[in-house]
């Protein structure tokens, strides 16, 4: 038997692209040459990710302005004083503000994986922002001639399209990423806020077949950026539950770095559903030491004392770089530890029979 096994998304970009994205903001190279930057760096992350023999692979991002943002790059309807997400270490990350309608994708996401599947030999995934994220940018007053239900009709139609458009393209599964999932019971510790994400991001979901749901699966983690989250202090048990009541049906699930996995886990088991498979964490991203594959191997067994084999999968507990600034990882310890992934997740196989 065999344990599926995936990354989640970002891998940290090299000096060289980082140095030409600085270079082509102040207007020391033009547009083709950072294209041709960026075209060098995929190379050589898909070729490092096929080396880790992962079986799924990602185009690691090294596009992307970050995991969250990138259906608004090029959008000139924005101002930058948007929400504001802190950090435990007391950094913030900052969305943008929609200032006028209609609402639209300037980028979808199959344009990466189109550019992926040219050097990929292996299958590759492919990772989309949440309309709940996305929803964030507009205004808490609201705009002017433009309501929030039609922005919220508009901001479907585009989630729906960017999820749709990468499965037409060939991925072999779309992950929609979610961290504001756990964040938003900091924000709202009722749930209402998160019971909004889930009825929203369900609005989507169901435009989708059976068929087409099982390969459209949900990520969520504390939001990790630069060595530090927004909400691993937050309890899962007000989560988990809720994240089952999305209509995916894979679910990424963070738990290398969880304080008490085998809490979660329990209310995993009690929560997921027969035809949703759940991929837990393995390998946490924020911690500088590469895991042993049996450590790996451990904490598979340890999931597998709570859910069935047929039901199990493995992941990193989320991206190793999703804003394209955050050099807090090298790509080294990245490609070590998914290796470490891949191989402990081969182990627990073998040990499981």
């Amino acid at each position: 038997m065999t344990i599926p096994t995936e990354p989640i998304g970002s891998i940290p970009r090299p000096d060289y692209l980082l140095k030409g994205m600085v270079a082509q903001a102040d207007g020391r190279i033009d547009t083709d040459g950072l294209t041709e930057l960026r075209q060098k760096a995929l190379a050589d992350t898909i070729s490092r990710f096929e080396e880790t023999g992962s079986p799924v692979i990602t185009d690691g991002e090294q596009g992307k302005p970050s995991f969250a943002t990138y259906p608004l790059a090029g959008l000139t309807a924005l101002a930058p004083d948007g929400v504001v997400i802190p950090f435990a270490d007391g950094h913030t990350r900052q969305l943008p503000r929609l200032t006028a309608g209609p609402f639209r994708y300037a980028v979808h996401a199959d344009e990466y994986l189109r550019e992926a599947k040219r050097f990929a030999t292996v299958p590759v995934k492919q990772a989309v922002i949440a309309a709940s994220a996305v929803g964030l940018i507009y205004p808490a007053d609201g705009i002017d001639g433009y309501s929030r239900e039609q922005f919220v009709a508009d901001l479907v139609d585009e989630a729906e399209a960017d999820i749709r458009r990468s499965l037409d393209a060939g991925a072999d599964s779309v992950q929609i990423d979610f961290t504001e999932g756990r964040l938003s019971l900091k924000l709202d510790p009722s749930g209402g806020l998160l019971n909004s994400f889930v009825e929203l991001n369900n609005q989507v979901l169901d435009r989708f077949s059976d068929e087409e749901r099982a390969r459209i699966g949900v990520h969520t983690c504390p939001g990790g950026d630069q060595d530090s989250v927004h909400s691993l202090d937050v309890d899962y048990g007000g989560l988990l539950p809720a994240l089952f009541g999305l209509h995916a049906g894979r679910f990424y699930v963070q738990l290398a770095s969880e304080p008490d996995p085998r809490k979660a886990l329990e209310t995993i088991r009690l929560h997921s559903l027969p035809e949703q498979r759940v991929f837990v964490g393995v390998i946490d991203p924020i911690d500088p030491r590469v895991e042993t594959a049996e450590e790996v191997r451990d904490r598979v067994l340890q999931a597998a004392e709570f859910l069935p084999l047929d039901r199990l999968g493995t992941c990193d507990d989320c991206g190793f770089s999703p804003f394209a600034d955050d050099t807090s990882t090298s790509r080294d310890i990245a490609f070590a530890k998914i290796a470490a992934r891949v191989e402990g997740t081969r182990l627990a196989a073998e040990a499981l029979g």
